[in-house]
């Protein structure tokens, strides 16, 4: 009930409910932006970003139960256009261990791990990251990447087949 009241305060200027908000998931974001922007002060800088288009376009939001997935998809697409100013490509190869290969305790592992992802595509690593670094549902992939959820489906499912037939080639 309070996420909504404070949406509204938002959509009305009110500065710190859109703080608040964005503050309450700040750890979520964060990730997010880490995983497309590989350093911390990049992924604080699109943060930032974000929060200045929401103050700015609050007022577009149709649905405030779409305030979250809204907001993603807003701080992936100020990575993105961060990215395409500083002509970076996005490599697995720069990511620290800030908790995204957790379940790989073995530094060869996450170098194994590295090597086949880079050898998918752009749009298939995307997917991966999203889904299965952040855990994040189908559906707010789509929503965050502007996809529909067959495309999303699809997109882990060709991505799983060539990792999977890529590390059968190296048995």
């Amino acid at each position: 009930m309070e996420e909504k009241l404070l949406i509204k305060q938002a959509k009305n200027g009110d500065k710190e409910s859109l703080l608040q908000l964005v503050m309450a998931q700040k750890t979520d974001y964060y990730k997010l932006a880490y995983v497309y922007m590989k350093s911390e002060d990049d992924a604080l800088d699109a943060m930032q970003d974000m929060i200045v288009i929401l103050y700015e376009d609050i007022h577009k939001l149709k649905k405030d139960d779409a305030f979250y997935s809204w907001s993603k998809t807003i701080l992936v697409n100020s990575c993105k256009n961060m990215l395409r100013k500083k002509k970076k490509i996005i490599s697995l190869e720069n990511i620290k261990e800030e908790g995204i290969y957790e379940a790989y305790e073995n530094p060869e592992d996450k170098m194994v791990l590295e090597k086949y992802l880079s050898n998918l595509s752009p749009n298939h690593q995307e997917v991966i990251k999203l889904r299965y670094f952040l855990d994040l549902d189908y559906e707010t992939i789509g929503q965050i990447l502007k996809i529909p959820l067959g495309t999303v489906k699809s997109r882990i499912s060709i991505a799983m087949r060539n990792l999977r037939e890529s590390m059968e080639r190296m048995i």
